[in-house]
């Protein structure tokens, strides 16, 4: 499967949570409510879950393996990056535009 649309939904430069994104998959399949998460070491995912009755959270989507979740983590933190770089552009007061 390619990841052929990522959509950065939501940013937010105070708290941990950075963005939530949506990302469709060979233009069929999409996934909402992927979040970025600022982590103690670096920014991560976090699927999307919900709360079970016991109180605890499962993933309602996840990658099976290491090197898939490798490859949805960098194309979404390298989209995350961009955008939050072209926003501080444009915040920028020396900025052209």
């Amino acid at each position: 499967m390619n990841i052929t649309q990522i959509k950065i939904n939501r940013t937010q430069e105070s708290g941990r949570m950075k963005a939530v994104v949506s990302v469709t998959f060979d233009h069929q399949i999409v996934v909402h409510d992927i979040k970025v998460i600022d982590g103690p070491e670096r920014l991560f995912l976090a699927m999307p879950s919900r709360k079970a009755a016991d109180g605890t959270f499962r993933d309602i989507v996840h990658p099976i393996s290491a090197e898939a979740r490798a490859a949805l983590e960098n194309a979404i933190l390298e989209q995350y990056r961009a955008e939050a770089a072209d926003a501080a552009l444009k915040g920028d007061p020396d900025s052209d535009e």
